[in-house]
């Protein structure tokens, strides 16, 4: 007797062990790749958590066909690089979707990786054109390119500030030299005067020359093409020097950051940004849900990584099935009501009609729309 229930106690035990292990395996996993270390992980701070709360919100609602979402962050550091090491760790991990990576320069060769791998990826941040005009299948982004964003730019210096002489600065790197060139050639096309067309290193703290050169070439606008710890200093830099001008540049400078860095000199910088999803009328409740556990929904690129969650998870649902190329060709072929409104992607993965805004940046780290 004895026996028997010690059988039958083993067999109840394997079966709840067997039972766990189909639910753990039935997990649908998604990889949340950004920076989570360096000198952007801010940026990276608002992609985790809007996705974070995609799969909290879809797995109260029970998930994706009784699914649970399972996320997990890795950290690219926004390093080419390291965001190769990333991409091969989330492919050898048995990951099928990725939503990031969030710098384009980490971006491209991560893409690669999960193009030939099969993997599903949506970037929620990263604006190169070059990331898309590859021709990829499983490649998709849930915010617009620079070659929207550089002339809605170049629109705003010739119509709204009429500037004479500028400056465009980039920091080498692909987003930031990519979006400069953008605004330059868009700026050219207007008649408008490109003084100068010069790069920084990513990391350099001294503009001093640089600033110098600018009041020598008697540049009347500056536009900068990259993050925002550099322009933080530039800004701050000019402003020492009496060098008195308006500044302007991409949502990788929208960070709060930069007005801690420059201070008062961070007052009317101008920045093009995704529009203020999180002032939409049907995104109150979703807004009260972030502000509930004391995080702000407004940062670019929240609502933009909700969205790449919720476009995963209403793509397996409408494909029913978790394969990814069958998940990727329902992308391709649908629409998809997100925080952002209804969105859909054309044949190279991007968004129709995307349109980036003007802001004016304060010092106490905040924005408004520019007139």
């Amino acid at each position: 007797m004895n026996k028997t229930i010690r059988l039958t106690t083993v067999a109840t035990i394997a079966a709840c062990s067997m039972t766990a292990m189909t639910a753990i395996a039935e997990d649908i996993k998604i990889a949340i790749a950004g920076p989570a270390t360096g000198d952007v992980a801010q940026y990276g701070d608002m992609q985790f958590m809007g996705a974070k709360m995609a799969v909290e919100q879809i797995n109260k609602a029970g998930g994706v066909d009784g699914k649970m979402l399972k996320a997990e962050v890795f950290d690219d550091a926004c390093e080419p690089k390291q965001a190769n090491l990333v991409a091969n760790k989330i492919v050898n991990e048995g990951y099928k979707y990725v939503v990031g990576h969030l710098c384009s320069g980490a971006t491209q060769p991560a893409s690669t990786i999960y193009e030939d791998e099969g993997i599903v990826m949506i970037t929620p941040a990263s604006t190169s054109p070059d990331i898309s005009d590859r021709g990829y299948e499983m490649i998709f982004r849930t915010i617009g390119l620079d070659s929207d964003q550089g002339p809605t730019a170049a629109t705003y210096i010739a119509d709204k500030v009429k500037a004479k002489a500028v400056a465009v600065i980039h920091d080498k790197q692909q987003y930031g030299e990519g979006i400069a060139t953008a605004v330059r050639d868009s700026l050219k096309e207007k008649g408008i005067e490109v003084v100068m067309f010069e790069g920084i290193n990513k990391g350099d703290k001294d503009f001093s020359s640089l600033i110098s050169k600018m009041q020598k070439e008697k540049v009347d606008f500056v536009y900068y093409g990259g993050y925002h710890p550099e322009l933080g200093l530039l800004l701050r830099q000019s402003g020492e020097k009496n060098f008195e001008v308006q500044y302007m540049g991409p949502e990788g400078v929208g960070n709060k950051d930069i007005s801690t860095i420059a201070g008062e000199a961070s007052e009317g910088l101008l920045v093009t940004l995704p529009p203020a999803f999180d002032k939409r009328e049907e995104n109150k409740e979703l807004v009260k849900a972030f502000e509930a556990k004391n995080e702000d929904p407004s940062g670019a690129f929240v609502l933009t990584s909700y969205a790449a969650v919720q476009v995963i998870a209403d793509a397996i649902e409408g494909a029913d099935s978790t394969d990814p190329s069958k998940v990727a060709e329902y992308i391709h072929e649908n629409s998809f009501k997100t925080p952002m409104g209804e969105i859909s992607f054309n044949e190279k993965g991007d968004i129709a009609n995307f349109k980036f805004e003007v802001y004016n940046w304060h010092k106490d780290g905040t924005k408004t729309a520019a007139e």
